[in-house]
């Protein structure tokens, strides 16, 4: 069998309901250089079942891992340390892909990749077609992922990375009881050493479901505050602008009073500014706490 190009990496916890729409996509590709990439996160339905019988139809070029539950950061490690194709992109679980979306990416990276990027950034859309947020301006041909959004650019965009790139930096952290860590702690990284082409096109379609993390992200915070504030502190660190880390700062030591933490101007890599957010640290903890009650 043939080396591809793209692997398309989906986590999956409980999602065998959701995950019929992106097989039915990929199916439909004009494009059949990929693979996909299933990492089952501990999940309790029939999940395994459903992607053997699609294995079995061998429409697709399929590998399934299983693990045990470790969040949505967790299951990209694990896709990371799996992945053996030139470029990667994640879809999530109740997402799917145009049906011409593998061939606009590889024929985009063959024209204009190179060992000078990191991989680019494409447009995702709402389930009917409208960009979420904004495009790429025409004359940004090329962009970190921070860059974009301190130029004014809004809402999520499709990462697809190149795997020698992505893999070389550290993976994300793991906390005991807890499930999330930013996935922007390693794209951060990456930011400080490559730029990202930009695709002006939409590769991803997707829906934000009530019981995704984006619509979780209150809870989140009380349910995963050591993840929270260790993405904090790296941010405090590489946010480019004053008010950024301040903001970020801010939002540390509301993770911080959630944990209890009372060493954690000791703790911040910016302690100055640490001491400066505090009160507003203290607002966001009690905005955190209001939404939570008003949420149950």
């Amino acid at each position: 069998m043939d080396k591809k190009t793209l692997t398309i990496f989906t986590p999956a916890y409980n999602r065998a309901y959701s995950l019929p729409l992106g097989y039915e996509a990929l199916c439909r590709q004009t494009c059949d250089d990929f693979e996909w990439l299933i990492v089952d996160d501990g999940s309790t339905d029939n999940t395994r079942e459903l992607v053997k019988q699609w294995m079995d139809e061998g429409k697709v070029n399929i590998r399934y891992i299983y693990q045990d539950n470790q969040g949505m950061h967790g299951a990209h490690n694990t896709a990371y340390r799996n992945i053996h194709t030139e470029l990667n992109t994640c879809i999530d679980s109740d997402d799917y892909m145009p049906d011409d979306a593998v061939e606009k990416i590889i024929s985009f990276w063959r024209k204009y990749g190179s060992d000078k990027y990191a991989g680019m950034m494409a447009l995702d859309a709402d389930l009917q077609g409208k960009v979420i947020g904004t495009p790429f301006p025409e004359d940004m041909k090329h962009s970190t992922v921070n860059g974009f959004y301190a130029n004014g650019g809004r809402g999520d965009k499709k990462l697809i990375y190149r795997t020698d790139v992505i893999c070389s930096y550290p993976e994300y952290p793991l906390f005991e009881g807890e499930k999330y860590v930013s996935l922007g702690y390693k794209y951060q990284l990456i930011d400080q050493d490559y730029e990202l082409l930009t695709l002006n096109e939409i590769v991803c379609l997707v829906e934000y479901r009530a019981d995704g993390s984006s619509m979780n992200m209150f809870r989140q915070y009380l349910r995963n505050p050591k993840g929270f504030a260790f993405i904090r502190k790296n941010s405090m660190c590489l946010a480019p602008t004053w008010k950024r880390r301040f903001i970020e700062a801010a939002h540390y030591v509301s993770s911080s009073i959630i944990l209890r933490n009372g060493n954690y101007i000791k703790e911040s890599p910016r302690k100055f500014i640490t001491l400066l957010a505090t009160p507003l640290g203290v607002a966001f903890y009690g905005y955190i706490m209001y939404k939570n009650r008003k949420n149950r």
